[in-house]
Formats: structure tokens, C-alpha cells, sequence
């Protein structure tokens, strides 16, 4: 479960950076080495999270006949945070899920065949890689780095918390995941806490997809009480969570103590109300009525969102950071398409269109190289700001907008979608070879939206 990397980013609060590292300087580490081209950096944050089911060392109990039969991962979440680390948006990958597995190597460095089996036999025949390996292949996403926790870390990191308030709709008795609670609220750790996210015919409708929702809104109760829940103010509380979650969790050799306290600085901001959660869509597999498969095109439309990523916050330009911000309705947009792509300026004005800028023509420019967001020069005192608003909605690194209109070669009206000002400037958008694309508002489609988990998700339900 992901709760071992939240202690990692609660520790950037911790003022004694001598303590910190004190703590987290014994996590034990392993290296990512992936085989393969890589999906491209975009600025957000996405670290893969897996609990992982040994049933080695202290979780034998959980299972003595599993022991020396590998681990699997029973949760695979993706965990992505925007480039501007102010909201985190936690992506469940069903493990029911049949997908394609690449060639990977095994744990003893032999090579394993590409083909379709179960999302959770990357972990198990191919460890933490050949997983990472699997799901860029699948989403095109960038995984920075993992975090990976057991049975036995996860009832520690729970227990140091003092224990989740948990709802139940109905009476639970399931001996195999050790949870005999009845219904309404409970305050659970230990066993409790695990067998409550482990569980799965005793609620719900039995399957893997009911249990994700639940350990999702499971997650954002324990972001709620380390960032609400005066952790922060009780240094012997807090001492013991940290020292849990460190003890708790395997992470990447890439997230040192100081690649960890960047992390935690940059996202100390961030509280439970930011973090969503969603599952990828998925369908009936049609071989196996036990198994899932990505439905599409809902699961590569919902990457493609990721990838674009949430709204980065425009930069202001130098000397206006006073100015009132700009909104999307009061910027007049001119679409020209220098890409030679055909019908790029209209795919691109209804792109923007969809975002409330009002877009009053569309048409091709001189070919060119690179996209350019630009104002007239005339417009040299509101110009920029104007602009700005349209630079912060493409992908990838914000663009400078430009003084100066290029001649467009040819001209065609555009039906607004939105009301058009009578006045402000008009900003010109030059689509270029380069063209990085359009950013979306949410890393979440709207056709997604009743499927999030957040904060205020009843867990009683």
C-alpha cells in the first residue's frame, strides 16, 4: 500500500534535516533497470506503489503454505502528482487485469517471453522492473521511482497512526483476512486496518474492483489524519510514524534521502482534499469471466489525460505579477497551423474552444518549426497577460509569448463556443512541427467522473 510513501512526504515538514536523514538514510533500496525506451519526462511526479504478498519472514502467518512460491502484488496504484505538485491524482490498476507483458528478465536473470497473462505476473515472475517495464508499455507514463510495502509494514505504519476510522455497511465475519467487525464506524489498526483492505467477498460484490475502491478510500482517510489529524504538532507521534514507514518500505536507489526531502518540500502543500482516486476502465475479459481487461478507447483516452496532465499555473511575466489573472473567456484566440498537418487548427481551436476561450478564426500559417503563442505589439501592456493564459494551457514547458502577429496565408471563421468579448486583445496560437498539444484541465475525463474516490466518498456505502 502507498501509505510508506506518505511518511516519506510528511517528512519534508521536519525542520532538523540531520533527523531526517537519520531515519531514512536505512530504507532498504533497489536499482530500476529497464530494458527498453523509456516514455518521455513531463514535468509531473508518478511513483509506483505495490503491496506486495510474501508470506516471507513475519508474514508467514499469512499464508505458511505461499512461502518460497515468490509475491505477487496484491495493489498496484500509480501514483501521479502535477507538475505544479498541487494536486495527485492515485491510478488503480485492477490486478484481475489481462494485459500484454513484455520480454522481461526474471528474478534469476533469465529471459521471460512477451505475452498475455494476469498484471500481477510482471511482479511475481519478473519483480519490481519487469512491473515498471509492463505498465510504461501499457500507458506510455514515465514511472520515476516505487515504493513497496508488505503485509507486516503496512500494520506498522497503521498502528503508529494511532489506527483509521473505517465505516462498514454491514457486519463482517471473514476468518481469512482476520476481520470480524459489525456495522457502522470503527477505528481500526493492525489486523483490523489489513484485513479491512484486504478483504474482498466479505464486502461488496466480491470483486477486485469493489476492493480497490475501498482501499482508495481507505488511503485518503490516512492523508487526511497525517496532514489534518495534528501529527505534525506531536513530535513523539510523529517520531514513531516516520520511523515506521521507513522501516515499513523498499524503495528505488533513485529516491535517496535527498531526492526524498525534494519531494516532500515540493508537495507540502498538498492535502487530502488534492488527491483522486480512480481505476483504470476496465471490462469483462470474454476467455475467463474471472478476469479484466482494459476497456477501450476509455483506458487510452484516460492515459493520454495523464500523460497531457492537470493545469500548469501560468508564469507571470516579468514586472506584472500584480495583474489581475486572466481568464479563459476573455482571451480572443486565433488558430494558425504552420505544421503542415491538415485540419490541425480546427482539432486544435475545439480543443481550446472546450475550455471556455472564445476562438474567432482559424486558418494555415507559413510553415514552422516551432509553436508560438503571439500578440500584436500594439497590445505591448496587456498583450502578455493575455497570452499567458493561452502559453499555460499547452503541454510540456510553458511557452514565452512573442509581440508580433505573423500574416496568415489563409483565413476561415470559426463558430464560437462561448461568448466572444467586444474587446481585449487578440492572441494568435502558431501550431508548429513541435506542437506539444493541448494541456487538459483534469488528469481525470469528465466520463470518469462519478468513478473518483476523494476525501468526501462515503465509506459506509
Amino acid at each position: 500500500m502507498s501509505v510508506g510513501l506518505t511518511g516519506v512526504l510528511v517528512a519534508g515538514t521536519l525542520g532538523g534535516y540531520a533527523y531526517y536523514r537519520s531515519i531514512f538514510s536505512g530504507i532498504d533500496q533497489e536499482k530500476i533497470v529497464i530494458d527498453a525506451t523509456r516514455p518521455p519526462e513531463t514535468g509531473a511526479l508518478n511513483v509506483l506503489l505495490v503491496g506486495s504478498d510474501s508470506r516471507e519472514g513475519d508474514n508467514k502467518k499469512y499464508g505458511p503454505k505461499s512461502q518460497g512460491l515468490g509475491e505477487r502484488t496484491d495493489t498496484i496504484m500509480l501514483l501521479h502528482i502535477s507538475p505544479n505538485r498541487d494536486k495527485a491524482t492515485m491510478i488503480s490498476f485492477p490486478r484481475d487485469s489481462v494485459v500484454q507483458i513484455p520480454e522481461c528478465r526474471a528474478r534469476n536473470g533469465t529471459v521471460i517471453a512477451p505475452g498475455v497473462r494476469q498484471i500481477n505476473a510482471a511482479f511475481n515472475d519478473g519483480g519490481i522492473n519487469c512491473t515498471i517495464k509492463t505498465l510504461e508499455s501499457l500507458t506510455n507514463i514515465k514511472i520515476d521511482h516505487f515504493v513497496k510495502v508488505d503485509f507486516t509494514g503496512f500494520k506498522g505504519i497503521i498502528d503508529a497512526l494511532g489506527g483509521i476510522e473505517i465505516c462498514l455497511p454491514k457486519p463482517v465475519n471473514d476468518p481469512k483476512a482476520k476481520l470480524v467487525l459489525g456495522a457502522g464506524k470503527h477505528v481500526v489498526s493492525g489486523e483490523q486496518a489489513l484485513g479491512y483492505v484486504r478483504t474482498r467477498y466479505s464486502l461488496g460484490d466480491g470483486s477486485d474492483l469493489s476492493r480497490i475502491q475501498r482501499q482508495q478510500v481507505f488511503l485518503t482517510k490516512v492523508l487526511e489524519k497525517v496532514t489534518d489529524g495534528g501529527l505534525l504538532t506531536n513530535p513523539v507521534k510523529l517520531n514513531d510514524f516516520l520511523r515506521s514507514a521507513a522501516a515499513a518500505v523498499t524503495v528505488d536507489s533513485g529516491l535517496s534521502p535527498d531526492r526524498m526531502l525534494e519531494i516532500a518540500n515540493s508537495v507540502k502543500g498538498l492535502t487530502a482534499k488534492e488527491l483522486k482516486g480512480i481505476t483504470v476502465p476496465v471490462e469483462a475479459y470474454p476467455q475467463d469471466k474471472n478476469r479484466v481487461q482494459f476497456s477501450q478507447p476509455a483506458a487510452a483516452n484516460f492515459f493520454e489525460a495523464v500523460r497531457n496532465d492537470v493545469e500548469v499555473t501560468a508564469t507571470p511575466s516579468p514586472g506584472r505579477s500584480s495583474a489581475p489573472k486572466i481568464e479563459h473567456g476573455q482571451v480572443r484566440v486565433q488558430v494558425l497551423n504552420g505544421s503542415g498537418e491538415q485540419g490541425k487548427a480546427v482539432q486544435v481551436a475545439d480543443e481550446l474552444a472546450a475550455q471556455g476561450f472564445p476562438v474567432v478564426g482559424v486558418g494555415n500559417a507559413p510553415a514552422t518549426a516551432t509553436t508560438a503563442v503571439r500578440y500584436a505589439k500594439k497590445d505591448a501592456q496587456d498583450g502578455p497577460a493575455y497570452a499567458d493564459a493561452v502559453a499555460a494551457r499547452l503541454s510540456k514547458d510553458k511557452r514565452t509569448p512573442v509581440a508580433g502577429k505573423v500574416k496568415p496565408v489563409t483565413t476561415d471563421a470559426y463558430p464560437s463556443k462561448v461568448a466572444v468579448p467586444a474587446k481585449g486583445p487578440i492572441v494568435q496560437l502558431v501550431i508548429g512541427k513541435d506542437w506539444p498539444g493541448v494541456r487538459v484541465l483534469s488528469a481525470i475525463p469528465d466520463s470518469l467522473k462519478d468513478k473518483v474516490v476523494d476525501v468526501n466518498t462515503n465509506p459506509c456505502k
